[in-house]
């Protein structure tokens, strides 16, 4: 079945110019909203300040190599009509009602909506610390700063008996070591760090997921668009102006030096108590980075929704269609690409930050502390405004990527309930059912927060979860490519070669990730 296609809707020829080409750009603005949110503020940071600049070379890959599979997914339902799940149905292999991908993905899937509740917990934590109501979110971090600085302090010496350990090249003589400093250091203080939970960031969190629902009920594409454009490339562009103005800072400015061994293809050196390996770092990153499982499972959506393959018309034998289609598809390559120079602008920039500034201080960010710590990038910037500054911009990123996920599961789930034959099948998406999975997704990850307040973690496991489906993603669009492309639309030698790329790094991200999933110590190789 078609869907979002119908024979009511006139074929429309595709713009040529390039300002007509711009008027019909939008599925990618929307999908970069979702990329710079969790993933690039919070992951790629933190891989920022856990490696320095050695891995700037897999950050830039990772962002442009993914793109090719993206216009793939895309290339897919323009021709056909068909969105990802109903595509992902079709791909070879066993099947228990439906395919074997369908039952991965919905594993996934049902994680991913797990991940909404990190995001919504640390937009809810930005906005503890800028508008606090009860002001115990901001006594806890005050209450965990006093004791870092206590343990900075009593655990200097501590800290050299163990600091041959601490630097060993084996990931699980440094875990170990790490584990003893820090007993140690609780054993002299005579309590360990304070925490406990709080209600701030909870009482935030149930406001923006009230006011969520409200907005994706009574909205769809348009506003959906404008809100993610707006956040992002508000937030987007003070990042970025961040990341060059450190420039004029000695203390902070990124050196030549950082910049050859950033793109020297090398891995980081061994960090001083890590359990894990550069290797497995590098390759963390570049499963999360750029566009992610999610991401490419999204897209066609919103290319449907905006209205190419309705302008293209369905699929018939006619020099006509192939040519809407071709026209059509170099829209939507445009709208890809721009939107991956975006979103690897804003990635590089977060990693630079993260490098610069957090990884010289020796700052990670995680728990209570991650909007704190990385509101730390922007002192050296702005200063005291720094904190303010960011709070907003974390609130715009993170809320970005909130909204616009919700938005893209709910329609992804109103396809799949179709497509498991839980409910009738229809021509196009039930709206009714979009609307509900609008309420259901976002209470959902409200839910999860409430019960598990790690938004690091939460974001983590549905990076690794995503990560895993990269490799049957990539080879779903290599089956595409050469089982159901029509000759007509079909890409060059030189597309075909870069999709194969980029289905090889889907491979090599995911493949790596499922092994240290299922066998951690391979974490520590090597």
């Amino acid at each position: 079945m078609n869907i979002m296609v119908s024979q009511s809707h006139p074929a429309l020829d595709p713009p040529t110019s390039f300002g007509g080409i711009l008027r019909r750009l939008g599925p990618g603005l929307i999908i970069a909203a979702m990329i710079v949110g969790s993933g690039e503020l919070v992951v790629t940071t933190k891989t920022g300040a856990e490696a320095g600049f050695w891995l700037l070379w897999l950050i830039i890959l990772g962002c442009v190599i993914k793109v090719f599979a993206q216009v793939e997914f895309g290339r897919y339902a323009i021709s056909t009509g068909k969105a990802t799940v109903e595509a992902m149905n079709e791909v070879p292999g066993p099947r228990l009602h439906v395919s074997w991908l369908l039952w991965y993905w919905l594993v996934m899937f049902a994680v991913s909506w797990g991940q909404l509740g990190g995001i919504v917990g640390a937009v809810g934590q930005s906005l503890a610390m800028s508008i606090p109501l009860t002001g115990d979110f901001n006594r806890l971090l005050d209450e965990q700063d006093q004791w870092d600085r206590q343990a900075r302090a009593a655990g200097e010496h501590h800290r050299q008996a163990e600091l041959e350990d601490l630097r060993s090249r084996n990931p699980a003589v440094r875990k170990a070591a790490a584990q003893r400093l820090r007993t140690a250091i609780e054993a002299e203080l005579g309590h360990p760090r304070p925490a406990y939970r709080t209600k701030d960031d909870l009482y935030w969190a149930i406001v923006v997921t009230a006011a969520t629902v409200v907005l994706l009920v009574n909205g769809r594409y348009t506003m959906v668009q404008n809100v993610s454009a707006l956040l992002v490339g508000s937030f987007t562009a003070v990042t970025i102006f961040c990341a060059l103005a450190v420039q004029f800072q000695p203390e902070w400015a990124v050196r030549w030096s950082d910049i050859r061994d950033g793109l020297s293809f090398r891995l980081p050196p061994v960090l001083e108590g890590s359990a894990r390996s550069p290797l497995a770092t590098a390759l963390a990153a570049f499963g999360i980075i750029g566009v992610g499982a999610t991401e490419l499972i999204a897209y066609p959506y919103w290319c449907l929704e905006k209205g190419y393959a309705r302008f293209t018309g369905p699929r018939s034998s006619l020099p006509q269609w192939a040519a809407r289609a071709n026209g059509w598809l170099q829209v939507m390559r445009w709208d890809a690409f721009i939107s991956m120079v975006i979103y690897t602008f804003a990635t590089v920039a977060f990693y630079v930050l993260g490098a610069a500034v957090l990884h010289r201080q020796g700052l990670n960010p995680a728990g209570n502390q991650l909007v704190r710590t990385l509101a730390e990038m922007y002192v050296p910037v702005f200063g005291s405004w720094a904190q303010g500054l960011f709070l907003f911009g974390a609130f715009a990123v993170l809320y970005s990527t909130f909204f616009v996920a919700s938005a893209s599961h709910a329609r992804v789930s109103a396809d799949a309930v179709r497509v498991f034959g839980l409910v009738p099948g229809g021509d196009g998406l039930d709206w009714r059912w979009v609307r509900a999975f609008c309420v259901m997704i976002p209470l959902f990850g409200l839910t999860i927060y409430f019960f598990f307040p790690e938004p690091t973690e939460l974001i983590r496991w549905s990076g690794i979860m995503q990560a895993i489906m990269l490799p049957m993603l990539g080879g779903a669009t290599v089956y595409f490519r050469y089982r159901r492309c029509d000759p007509r639309i079909a890409p060059g030698r030189l597309w075909d070669g870069l999709l194969w790329l980029s289905a090889l790094g889907l491979l090599l991200a995911g493949g790596w990730t499922a092994l240290t999933t299922l066998f951690p110590r391979l974490e520590q190789w090597p």
